[in-house]
């Protein structure tokens, strides 16, 4: 999933700590290193863009990756309705803003969809950077409905959207929403 890099209407949180500006840019640059770093021939990559029309006229983006629109709604409605648009295909959806994420992470979640209904990559703030359906059946009425966005209860209340899939627990890694978190990165980063 990615938005359309706009000052003011990405990385929000970041961006009152470091500029809207500064965060917008680093959103742009960083969502083109994990397109590059997730193509692989194990897996169609596509992106879900946002806003619609923006996102699929955007030249931001690589020409040669497909894209699908987000739609409306919370996050859970985009979600829900991204999962349903590739059924009956087994389908995980990420953020673009996880800098510590590599293919390994999207086939270690295909894997997990192998003997799971559901994938989940968790995040350490309580909220997640991949979910994915094995799809062969129905996405169930109530997943992701009364999800609390963007708080700790995020992946808690995700998985209670649909206590009767069984889930595949992912690696834990970082997204990056506060200048704290993209500190913590850059200070990792230095060191490898």
């Amino acid at each position: 999933m990615v938005k359309e890099p706009h000052p003011g209407r990405v990385k929000t949180r970041l961006g009152r700590d470091i500029g809207y500006v500064e965060a917008a840019h680093w959103y742009r640059t960083e969502a083109l290193r994990t397109i590059r770093r997730l193509r692989s021939p194990k897996w169609d990559l596509i992106l879900a863009v946002s806003p619609d029309n923006a996102g699929q006229s955007s030249r931001v983006w690589p020409a040669h990756v497909p894209r699908i629109a987000q739609g409306h709604g919370d996050l859970g409605k985009r979600m829900a309705r991204l999962l349903r648009a590739f059924h009956p295909h087994p389908t995980c959806i990420t953020g673009s803003d996880i800098p510590t994420i590599r293919p390994h992470d999207i086939e270690t979640a295909f894997r997990g969809l192998g003997s799971h209904d559901a994938t989940i990559g968790p995040s350490p703030d309580g909220g997640y950077w991949l979910i994915g359906l094995k799809n062969t059946r129905a996405v169930p009425s109530g997943f992701l409905n009364n999800v609390r966005w963007s708080s700790h209860f995020a992946r808690v209340d995700t998985l209670e959207s649909c206590p009767d899939l069984t889930w595949h627990i992912g690696r834990t890694l970082n997204d990056i929403d506060t200048r704290d978190d993209l500190i913590a990165w850059m200070r990792e980063n230095a060191d490898s």
